[in-house]
């Protein structure tokens, strides 16, 4: 590359072949020359590309043989200079960097992007001017691919206040991938604490890698392939070859290995795939290495079915691992006895492989038709559930089908799933085989016999037991399926009661939610008690995770990605349908019920047919088969309300021709008389059309998706949140809407940062989204204080600190030492907004208890003597007749505000002599620097003079009273004290008011007291003082202030050091 003005050239593309340097330059073209129109001369465009361009060789450098934790040198050097640039604590761990562009307008800056624990960051230094941003994760509301008209590919960062565009990437989809990531982990971990369990090595955020964050995504993917228990983790993936005897070949695939399974998954999408639980494993053997049979594998099975692996590149070690687990019995995921031992056969096994075939005995196992074990036949079961094929024929043509099937690919659930699999399921099951056939798709089959007798004991462990899920359960359960003659009896009733109580016993943490009543009614017509209950549980934990909690989230996640579906697959029917809440409102329940709620019974069955084969992505397929079966209806409708009432009648006229029972509708449609029903529909029909038109969505894919539509669900809830919690507040608050909602933002940031950096300390959970939304986000005495001293007006030195934790102290109403984000708001309000009657009212209870605790820090304040020699100084300057009229002011005062006090208002214990000094120590602080000082100085000794005067007066007179009987009442005892009244002419008339009060021992107080009134009233004389506490206070430069410093104090106060301050241009935190 030549530059212009120096003519100094510069490699821009190299290689050890010329495909590799035409490829790098093939690359430039696409990133680069887009660009450079966007630059004001050569020499900017010539700097520009210089840079990106030795920042990709020194990333690429970095990056070619391995990651960057693997390359310490490399990765120590970028997390020195991440250290030094943003100045986080030392808990803030740097997981990986790249190379980048950030836009900034039309003007991109090149820069680093580094991906930490918490954050999101980005430097740039270019032409003299240094760039950073810091994005916390918890504040990404989206991370998506788009383009620019510059480039066709970049990365967008989108918070409630600002999109940040990333480009220039040597590899997008990596960093985009590593992203979603951290973002995905970080909102679950903070703000989904009630339903998502992490990963052990992702408990602790300081511990976290990339190359964790790699291990959980692919653990996460294998578990919804493969629809395995949530806790399931992953250790071993190996490409080899899987015998298939129903096509005679070997099977190209990947060997997955986790805690207790062994699966495989062929390349060829949709053409095989085998789950092996290790329970049901009798032997793993190596058999010898050949040319045709390279590194076997033999697993054999209960049932006597056998697979052999081949082309296992690490047999010995993968061998060696599973006999391990199979030795342990592998761990428990819940409660339930160990599995028996299992024994390892030799070589010469009852199974015999002819031509490398698997031979299975047809008697070896009870016939298709049977069920695994016997079971009473569930009540109400529909007739012809016993698969009596007189009259049947459909049934029958299943049956045998089933039959036929299962003989040749297995029985049991290590049975090969194939595409022929997937059909006969489009088909719908037959009646006598459905409820089996669910245990085994699902796998629920495998907890079934890994528990015996665990339902039994929950069952009985609940009987009689009273709580909040038993309640809801008893008000819902002649609602499930009111229409079918199985819950129109006891018997019915009953068994759907102990199935979702024991549910409910099992997993408190869940305990019941609506929907789950209607899904096991259905288990419950097709499977024996025990049976339905393991397929509730399967379905609940695994196979619809965190569908069921009060905030249906995973509901919400999956029709956010069906919207994305919806455009994606029906572009014209999603631009006609601009409002998706509307079709949220109704194809929500679609997904909750699996439509067994806006379906006819005998067509919705054949729907959770799909579903337990092929998972939520039978139910996203079907969701969309029905939309473009009505699209055209839907396209010409008036508005959203007529396209919902259409797909509800629709969905109630779809028929299952192949039913044998008599037909249990739904009919949930509306339509008036004068309207023709629209035509039956045939389920079968319908959901091949789903399979044909869009089953091509991996489950891969979805995942994706999921990951992304998590971050917009979780932070639409915030975004809920954070709106209720403004409405509550601010009609209790003078503060403007926006500020409101700045300092909200700024108590949610502060609750976070001592997420991202404290260890958790014992106590009451600061975060809870089941409490109301004003109470969701609660902070403790350290966070508060934090708080004080960046917004508070109060400003008090050194004694900002204890007037923080008085605050504190007073707004603790439960003493849980946790506040919420009202008491904070209505405590700032009153500083800022309050009247001056409001605001001395709160220091006055800011130097009583509850605020003040016994052993007041009075011995580390300033000499308290000073300041009664400072009073004295004031006093020698009274003049007597002066002073008799201030006093008679101050009386008169002091009876108007008695008048004027409500009834109803409680009245404030009277305070003491140390915590008077208090207080005017307060007050003397917050007049430190005003430009009125030296006035407010001279007043408040004044004020001060007065009041001492007055206290000592009302001790001698208090000490009268008592001694001649007339009064026996403690005015400086707890709060029902009362203060002196007004009415004693003896407060002022008979003190001498030319001499200084009495001398009075620090620790001796006595009976000295002063009211509220008397402060107030006494205020209220001196001017200076009346315009310090009624002059306009704006939030907004606080506001500001605190936002950029707020980082910086936290840092300051975790590393215990003075640190640089974070400076940061006007995009910091957004």
């Amino acid at each position: 590359m030549l530059t212009v003005s120096s003519h100094t050239r510069h490699p821009s593309a190299k290689g050890a072949t010329l495909e590799e340097v035409e490829r790098h330059w093939a690359w430039l073209e696409q990133n680069l020359l887009h660009t450079l129109g966007v630059f004001d001369s050569a020499e900017d465009a010539a700097s520009f590309v210089t840079g990106k361009v030795k920042a990709l060789i020194a990333e690429e450098s970095s990056s070619r043989l391995a990651e960057q934790e693997e390359e310490p040198e490399k990765f120590r050097e970028a997390l020195v200079k991440f250290e030094s640039r943003f100045a986080f604590p030392e808990a803030e761990k740097l997981i990986t960097y790249y190379s980048c562009c950030c836009w900034k307008g039309r003007v991109p800056r090149q820069g680093w992007l580094y991906l930490s624990v918490n954050h999101l960051c980005f430097y740039s230094s270019f032409l003299g001017k240094e760039l950073k941003l810091v994005i916390p994760w918890v504040d990404i509301q989206k991370l998506e691919k788009t383009s620019n008209v510059f480039l066709t590919a970049t990365v967008r960062v989108s918070t409630p206040s600002k999109e940040r565009d990333f480009s220039m990437f040597l590899d997008l989809e990596a960093a985009l991938k590593v992203m979603e990531q951290l973002a995905d982990v970080t909102l679950r971990r903070l703000l989904d604490n009630e339903g998502f369990g992490l990963d052990p090595p992702l408990q602790e955020p300081s511990q976290i890698t990339k190359r964790d964050l790699e291990a959980r995504a692919q653990s996460e993917l294998f578990r919804a392939v493969f629809r395995l228990p949530r806790r399931e983790r992953l250790h071993a993936v190996q490409d080899c070859s899987l015998w298939t005897p129903f096509s005679r070949r070997h099977t190209a695939g990947r060997l997955f290995a986790s805690d207790r399974y062994v699966c495989f998954a062929s390349t060829e999408e949709g053409c095989c795939r085998v789950i092996i639980p290790l329970r049901e494993v009798l032997s793993i053997e190596k058999m010898e290495d050949t040319s045709l049979l390279p590194s076997p594998v033999i697993v054999s099975v209960r049932g006597q079915m056998a697979f052999q692996f081949i082309e296992l590149k690490d047999r010995d070690a993968l061998v060696e691992a599973l006999l391990g687990r199979l030795r342990r019995g592998g761990p428990q995921t819940g409660p339930g006895p160990t599995p028996p031992a299992l024994q390892s056969t030799s070589a010469s096994s009852d199974h015999t492989f002819g031509d490398l075939e698997v031979v299975s005995s047809p008697s070896s196992e009870e016939s298709g038709a049977e069920s695994p074990r016997q079971r009473p036949e569930a009540p109400g079961a529909p007739e012809g559930s016993e698969c009596r094929s007189s009259g049947q024929p459909r049934e029958e043509v299943k049956t045998r089908l089933w039959r036929d099937h299962l003989a040749e690919y297995g029985r049991t659930v290590c049975m090969f799933r194939t595409e022929k699999v997937r059909r006969l399921v489009a088909m719908g099951l037959p009646q006598c085989l459905r409820g089996r056939l669910w245990l085994l798709f699902s796998d629920a089959v495998t907890d079934l016999a890994s528990h015996p007798g665990y339902y039994g004991r929950l069952v009985e462990e609940s009987l009689g037991k009273c709580c909040l899920a038993t309640e809801e359960i008893e008000r819902d359960l002649h609602r499930s399926l009111p229409e079918h003659p199985a819950f129109q009896t006891e018997t019915g009733i009953a068994a759907l009661r102990r199935v979702l109580t024991a549910y409910a016993h099992r997993n408190p943490r869940i305990g019941y939610c609506q929907s789950m009543n209607i899904l096991a009614s259905v288990l419950l017509l097709y499977a024996a008690e025990e049976d339905a209950f393991w397929l509730l549980v399967a379905v609940c934990e695994r196979m619809l995770p965190d569908y069921f909690n009060h905030r249906v989230l995973g509901a919400q996640v999956d029709q956010s990605v069906f919207e994305e579906l919806v455009r994606e697959q029906l572009p014209e029917l999603a631009e006609r349908l601009r409002d998706p809440s509307a079709l949220a409102s109704l194809s929500l329940s679609w997904f909750l019920t699996l439509f067994l709620s806006i379906m006819p019974l005998e067509s919705a069955v054949h729907v959770v047919d799909c579903f337990f084969y092929d998972g939520i992505t039978a139910v996203f397929q079907l969701g969309l088969a029905v939309l473009e079966a009505n699209a055209r209806a839907l396209c010409s409708s008036r508005d959203d309300g007529q396209a919902l009432v259409l797909l509800s009648r629709f969905l109630d006229h779809i028929k299952n021709e192949d039913s044998p029972g008599p037909p249990v509708g739904s009919h949930h449609a509306f339509f008036s008389g004068d309207q023709e029903p629209p035509p039956v529909t045939d389920i079968a029909d319908l959901i091949r059309d789903s399979y044909e038109k869009f089953g091509h969505q991996s489950v891969e894919q979805i995942e994706r998706m999921r990951c992304r539509h998590r971050i917009r669900v979780l932070q639409g809830h915030e975004g809920t949140t954070k709106q209720n919690v403004l409405r509550v507040v601010s009609p209790e608050v003078s503060f403007s809407l926006g500020d409101l909602e700045v300092l909200y933002d700024l108590f949610k940031r502060e609750h976070m940062m001592s997420c991202y950096w404290e260890q958790p300390r014992p106590g009451p959970a600061r975060h809870d989204p089941s409490r109301p939304y004003a109470e969701q986000y609660r902070i403790d005495s350290r966070q508060f204080a934090r708080l004080f001293q960046l917004l508070s007006p109060w400003t008090c030195g050194a004694h900002t600190e204890i007037l923080a934790e008085r605050a504190f102290r007073l707004l603790d109403d439960n003493m849980d030492h946790l506040i919420e984000f009202k008491a904070f708001a209505t405590c700032l309000d009153a500083m800022y907004n309050g009247e001056m009657s409001e605001k001395i009212k709160l220091l006055y209870r800011l130097h009583i208890p509850p605020a003040t605790v016994e052993n007041t820090r009075l011995h580390g304040s300033p000499n308290i003597l000073l300041l009664l020699k400072l009073f004295k100084l004031y006093i020698a300057s009274f003049v007597s007749d002066d002073a008799s009229d201030y006093q008679k002011q101050l009386k008169q005062m002091i009876k108007d505000l008695a008048k004027e006090k409500p009834k109803s208002e409680t009245e404030l214990p009277q305070m003491s002599q140390r915590e008077f000094i208090q207080f005017c120590k307060t007050l003397y602080s917050m007049f430190h620097e005003d430009p009125e000082e030296n006035d407010l100085y001279q007043a408040i000794a004044t004020v001060t003079t007065l009041l001492l005067q007055i206290g000592e007066v009302g001790q001698r007179s208090s000490s009268s009273s008592s001694s001649s009987g007339s009064c026996s009442q403690d005015s400086g005892e707890g709060p029902g004290a009362s203060a002196p009244s007004p009415e004693q002419g003896s407060v002022f008339g008979d003190s001498d008011t030319g001499t200084a009060p009495r001398a009075f021992p620090e620790e001796a107080e006595g009976d000295w007291t002063v009211s509220l009134e008397h402060i107030l009233a006494s205020l209220l004389t001196e001017q200076s003082l009346v315009n310090f506490f009624e002059k306009p206070l704006d939030i907004k430069s606080k506001l500001e202030n605190a936002k950029v410093n707020q980082y910086s104090l936290k840092t300051f106060e975790t590393s215990s050091q003075l640190l640089p301050e974070l400076k940061q241009d006007s995009d910091l935190l957004r």
